[in-house]
């Protein structure tokens, strides 16, 4: 098993820090990097002609080898919304039919298409939570509804943010695709952790960040654009996403036509090197631990949580309808006011999502660290 990769973060003993669903420490390598890229920035004239070209593209393999994907499929973008903003653009959503989206979900997957919704003449249909748990049978069931309306697209997260609610997005590609819909993937809690081959999956768009489980910094993300789409206009429109619209040339507008894969769709003013070189080396390190391995040591710790808090009155989810790496706790008659914010006085961190508890190890912790959040809440909950 991986062991706790501790001494590679900045992480004192006396913290307890299980909260990485909402953003995740920067290892240790991170902040030598982003310490030595503002220092470049200080001095831009050593930079030769090639770094540019060399940061974007280790970016974007980076964030490719994470979902088996083609680099030249990937673009640099700066968030969820970025991306979905962008697929709305591309897409074209037939009048009358469906899109699907979970209750709760991330605003950035959602309000897209509430906004666009009337305009359009489609409707947005939303999967309330179901009370047992399994957001897999909901959403399948919604696709194949008898009698509504065609579902033309689902967009939605591939393990909800509140309650670690894991969606088998195998068995809803597959579903989609059997109806000719289309599938939008916001995979912000998935990337990097669970595997996902999108080779194999076919979908049309995965979008993820790096400042929660990819270790790396805010205002970096990555939109996979399936080749079918990658013909459609660019959310905005930079001299890079054309084939040679170049300062160097004696004709700026050499040719404005667009690149041909998903480099087009590249955010403007991507040249951000410091964070760019931040989030490759999350991605990197996500990488050579492999998926496989980190995934057994987060849930390793999940059910050691899971399993110490069964006699505290808490709900549990079951093991089948949940992800590995996090945990959401439920209460009778709702989260304790001060619950959470009196465990960090502890130094044990958690968050509050729509009234439950939600605990989301990450490569650091280790089982002194689930042990004592079970002791701590365990006082608290007696007190």
């Amino acid at each position: 098993m991986l062991g706790s990769q501790r001494d590679l973060f900045e992480m004192p003993r006396n913290i307890c820090y299980l909260n990485s669903a909402s953003y995740s420490p920067l290892p240790l390598r991170t902040q030598q990097a982003a310490r030595a890229a503002v220092g470049r920035k200080a001095m831009p004239w050593t930079l030769d002609a090639a770094f540019a070209n060399g940061q974007h593209e280790r970016a974007r393999v980076a964030a490719a080898r994470l979902i088996n994907a083609d680099p030249a499929d990937i673009a640099l973008i700066p968030s969820i919304s970025y991306g979905v903003a962008t697929a709305a653009k591309v897409l074209t959503i037939p009048r009358g039919t469906r899109v699907i989206v979970l209750e709760n979900d991330h605003s950035s997957p959602v309000l897209e298409w509430q906004t666009r919704a009337d305009a359009e003449e489609f409707t947005v249909e939303t999967i309330r939570r179901p009370a047992d748990g399994d957001w897999t049978s909901a959403v399948l069931a919604a696709i194949e509804r008898s009698g509504a309306p065609l579902v033309s697209l689902a967009s939605i997260s591939s393990v909800h943010w509140s309650d670690g609610g894991s969606i088998d997005i195998e068995k809803v590609g597959a579903a989609l695709r059997q109806r000719g819909a289309m599938f939008l993937i916001d995979a912000t809690h998935s990337a990097g952790v669970l595997t996902m081959d999108v080779r194999r999956l076919d979908p049309d768009f995965v979008i993820f960040p790096t400042y929660k489980w990819l270790l790396g910094p805010y205002g970096r993300a990555f939109l996979y654009i399936a080749r079918r789409h990658q013909g459609g206009i660019p959310l905005e429109q930079t001299a890079f996403g054309r084939r040679d619209v170049r300062a160097e040339n004696e004709v700026y507008f050499t040719d404005t036509r667009y690149v041909p894969d998903a480099r087009r769709f590249d955010m403007g003013e991507r040249d951000h090197f410091i964070s760019m070189e931040m989030a490759s080396i999350g991605m990197e390190m996500m990488a050579e631990w492999s998926q496989a391995a980190i995934v057994q040591r987060l849930l390793m710790l999940t059910e050691r949580i899971a399993e110490g808090v069964r006699g505290f009155g808490v709900g549990v989810p079951e093991r089948r309808v949940r992800a590995p790496h996090i945990l959401s706790l439920g209460f009778k008659d709702g989260l304790p006011a001060g619950l959470v914010e009196g465990l960090a006085t502890e130094g044990v961190y958690v968050a509050a999502r729509l009234g439950r508890m939600r605990i989301s190890p990450h490569v650091f912790n280790d089982e002194a660290d689930a042990d004592r959040f079970v002791a701590a809440l365990g006082r608290r909950l007696r007190g």
